[in-house]
This record gives C-alpha cells, structure tokens and sequence, in this order.
C-alpha cells in the first residue's frame, strides 16, 4: 500500500505556535474560546491534528487536490463548531476532543460531495486552513459592496471596469476608478481585520498601513492577499 504524503504546514514551527506545544488539548479549546481575537490556539490544534484528520480523508479522496480542498472544509467546519462547543464535554464520560474531531472528520468524508479536480481552485499552499478561517472571518465583516467588490476580483477575476458594468446595472454607481479605490480600501481592511497574531505568523507581520503604495500595487495591496481565492 502507497505511503500517504501528508502536507507539510510551515507555521507549525513558527515561535508562537511552538510555544504553545505544552499546552494540553483541553487549554488550547479554552484560550480558544476566550480569546476569540486571536488566532494561535485554533491554529496550534490544527498543526497538531492535521495529519491524522489528512490520513483519514486521503483514504476516501481520489487525489490529492480533493483531499487538501476537503481538509480545508472540515477544519473551517471545526473552526465554526468549537466556538459553541461545551467543553466539558471533553472531559466527561472518557470523550474527548480527539474522539470528537475524529467523529466530524468522519461525518464530512460520508457527506461531502467534492468537485472535480478541475473545478476546485483551492490552494492550500496560498491558504493554509486556519488562515482561510480567519481571513472568511474577515471578508464577512466587509461592509456588503465591497465584500462583493472583492469577490468579484478574487474568485470571478473581474478587472475594475466588468465590475462597475455590473455594479452600475444594479443601480449603484461606481466609476472603474472608485472599484479600484474601494478594492484597495477592501484589502486593507481585510488584513486589519485579520487578528493580530494570525498576520504574524501567516504575513510575516508585515501591516499595509506601514508600507507605502505605489501604482504597481494598486490591484493587489498585499500579495498573499491579492493570489488567493475566495468562495
């Protein structure tokens, strides 16, 4: 039987997550749940349990891009589950949280319906899972045109002038040069939006607000922002 080449995820080695390793699982979910502004607690489970969750899914995956694609579904689903979740629950009647990931895992391999190899634009290599969570988290907070306005440019790949035709047919006015005024504006928003130590660790840091514009970057304020696709 092949061996299963599970994804490496360089932000398991980065100083904030390693200094989380002591943690027990059931600290992790905690902090989690008690500091929802920041991303390391949700993303110090993910690099803990990621390759046993991945072996499973690549079991009933036909190839490698529909397992990665649906690694990234279950743990965005994981993500919106544990922020509800009684956490007594793991630790009463020998349950814990592994038994439940591994339970959740299960039930997204039996249910899910994946695309085809060719429809699926997910890159888990541009957008590790726990930074698609966060950064979904972030979108949905853009006020509504420019959310659209974003999406437009990032999954449908619309230039500024498709997206006023489109905008202007709806009734809401927008010139080529406001639609790229505003996905500037959209890009920045969205990494200030990003917690604090999920920039870190995903963007190196490195905030919009203190670099300089220039006109090259017009379309794309920051590129790991700019190259990924939104769904």
């Amino acid at each position: 039987m092949k061996a299963v080449a599970i994804p490496t995820f360089p932000e398991a080695h980065h100083p904030i997550i390693k200094a989380l390793f002591h943690h027990s699982d059931q600290e992790l979910l905690t902090l989690f749940q008690r500091y929802p502004d920041s991303g390391q607690f949700f993303t110090a489970l993910f690099c803990r349990y990621s390759p046993i969750v991945y072996s499973l899914i690549s079991r009933s995956a036909k190839s490698p891009v529909q397992s990665e694609y649906l690694l990234a579904l279950i743990w965005r689903h994981v993500f919106h589950e544990l922020a509800g979740v009684d956490l007594r629950a793991f630790s009463q009647s020998g349950s814990t949280f592994q038994t439940w990931l591994l339970a959740v895992t299960a039930s997204g391999i039996n249910e899910a319906e994946l695309p085809p190899v060719e429809e699926i634009h997910y890159e888990i290599r541009s957008a590790s899972p726990p930074f698609w969570c966060y950064l979904d988290r972030a979108l949905e907070q853009l006020p509504p045109t420019t959310r659209l306005m974003v999406v437009m440019a990032q999954t449908f790949h619309w230039g500024e002038t498709r997206i006023a035709a489109y905008l202007q047919a709806e009734g809401e006015q927008f010139s080529p040069e406001e639609v790229k005024a505003q996905l500037q504006e959209g890009y920045r928003s969205l990494e200030k939006l990003l917690p604090e130590d999920i920039r870190t660790i995903y963007l190196g840091g490195n905030s919009i607000e203190q670099r300089s514009v220039s006109e090259s970057e017009a379309d794309a304020l920051d590129q790991s922002l700019e190259e990924l696709e939104f769904f």
